[in-house]
């Protein structure tokens, strides 16, 4: 069976034309929206599948709270002549700010960021984990850990949010003092 098409009348080719480009254009709008980040309207499922207890909501040192204590940490140290480096690393152990202070040793960049990393897994100081090595010696073995004292947690309502490592001066009790002056100039709440 053979349809025959009907001849359309200028008007409504136009009409049907300009409706087809306009559908188009809004189609590559849309795109074009959608790439540049703005998040598109999630469906009502996946809503729904995030409701309740699904979330969590976690605290985060600002980057303003990482560097005042990271200067802290080495204004400490210089005043007793000491060579450091400091690294404030956030609650994930994730690398938020490194000082490397004047004449620091190539090797204290590094230790630094351990330390602090040490010291944020744990929400310890790294002194008293340096003590459970005896119990546990394979806790050496975590990658991205080191096991010398130097490294301060800092945290807040009793959970960690940052680590706080300084490496470089001839003791790691020297370490932690500078570390523990880093957390003390933040706190308050600065």
């Amino acid at each position: 069976m053979q349809h025959k098409a009907k001849k359309f009348s200028t008007r409504a080719r136009l009409v049907t034309s300009v409706a087809a480009v306009a559908a188009v254009g809004a189609g590559v709008a849309g795109a074009v929206s959608a790439s540049a980040g703005t998040p598109a309207a999630a469906p009502a499922a996946a809503v729904a599948a995030v409701k309740g207890k699904a979330t969590t909501t976690s605290t985060h040192l600002t980057v303003d709270a990482a560097t005042d204590a990271a200067e802290a940490a080495l204004k400490a140290a210089r005043k007793e002549g000491q060579r450091v480096s400091v690294a404030v690393v956030d609650r994930n152990g994730n690398t938020i700010v490194t000082l490397r202070g004047d004449g620091a040793g190539p090797q204290s960049y590094e230790s630094a960021v351990k330390k602090a990393y040490t010291a944020v897994s744990w929400n310890a100081p790294t002194s008293q984990l340096v003590k459970r090595l005896e119990s546990a010696p394979t806790l050496k073995d975590i990658p991205g850990t080191l096991f010398l004292a130097g490294g301060a947690p800092v945290a807040y309502d009793n959970a960690p949010v940052a680590g706080i490592g300084v490496a470089g001066a001839p003791s790691g009790d020297l370490d932690e003092k500078f570390a523990r002056a880093g957390a003390e100039a933040i706190a308050d709440g600065r």
